[in-house]
Formats: structure tokens, sequence, C-alpha cells
């Protein structure tokens, strides 16, 4: 009986992330496979929602709506930021993403998008957050022995 991809499994695919207008983001079809445990964060939870019950063989395309994908737009993650806090070598260009520095979890992304008065106004929100996205999986292997194991 083929193993079917459940919470725990490790997950050997190709994927593809595309958006409703047809553009691709990413793609692993033209390139190596990409493994994935589920309930790592290694994909978002609608994602791996979208995974459960497939078998090895399987192909599999859905529409992820913007909760399902990177999350809705939050006006809360726009903020202003001194041009002063920028590295000297840096200056912040309007439609550009760079990384920054957060308390919590290492670097987080943030575009630009505008400078004025000093300030750079910076958007934190994910680059597809409000998009619909098109997942496609094709499942190259399942691997559900770990699963057998206990977690603490």
């Amino acid at each position: 009986m083929a193993d079917e991809i459940n919470m725990n499994s490790l997950v050997l695919m190709h994927y593809s992330l595309t958006l409703t207008n047809g553009t691709e983001i990413e793609s692993s079809f033209d390139d190596e496979p990409v493994e994935i445990t589920l309930g790592n964060g290694d994909v978002t939870e609608g994602m791996e929602l979208a995974l459960f019950g497939l078998k090895e063989g399987d192909t599999q395309t859905l529409t992820l709506t913007a909760e399902q994908g990177f999350g809705i737009r939050d006006e809360d993650n726009i903020h202003d930021m001194p041009l002063s806090d920028f590295p000297e070598n840096l200056s912040p260009e309007v439609g550009l993403s760079y990384s920054f520095e957060s308390p919590e979890d290492g670097d987080i992304p943030g575009t630009v998008l505008s400078i004025k008065d000093g300030a750079a106004k910076i958007d934190f929100n994910h680059p597809l957050a409000g998009q619909q996205i098109i997942f496609t999986v094709e499942i190259l292997g399942i691997n559900n022995a770990h699963s057998e194991i206990e977690s603490n």
C-alpha cells in the first residue's frame, strides 16, 4: 500500500508557484526536486493542507487564497524608517527589497514604497501577501518512517 502524506511526512516533490495572471514565481520542475518536512514550516499551512492525502506519483494543481498562501496584506506592517538608519554605503531605492534585522527572528524582508522628508516608507508584508497563488505539485517520494517516532 502506498504511503499517503500526513502531518509528519518527509516529502520529495517538484512544485511551482504561479500568480493567477500566469506569472511564474518559482518552480523546481526544471531543477532539483525539493524535500520538505510537514509541520516544520517549510511551506505555508495552506500548501501543507494541499499535500495531505497525496501519494507518490500524484500531481495536483490548486489555487490558494491569499490566506492559504502568504497571508493578507496588513497596513500595520508598513513603517517609516529614518534614512540615517540605513548603512552609509546603502541608499534605499523605491521598489527594491532589503533585508532588515528584526529583534525576534533574525532578518525580515522589506520593500521600499517611498522616500520623503528624510525617511523611507518600508512595507514588511511578504511580497506575495494578498495574492492568490496557483500551487502545482508532483509527489516523487514520501517517507513516513520518522512519523513513528514520538516527538517530545
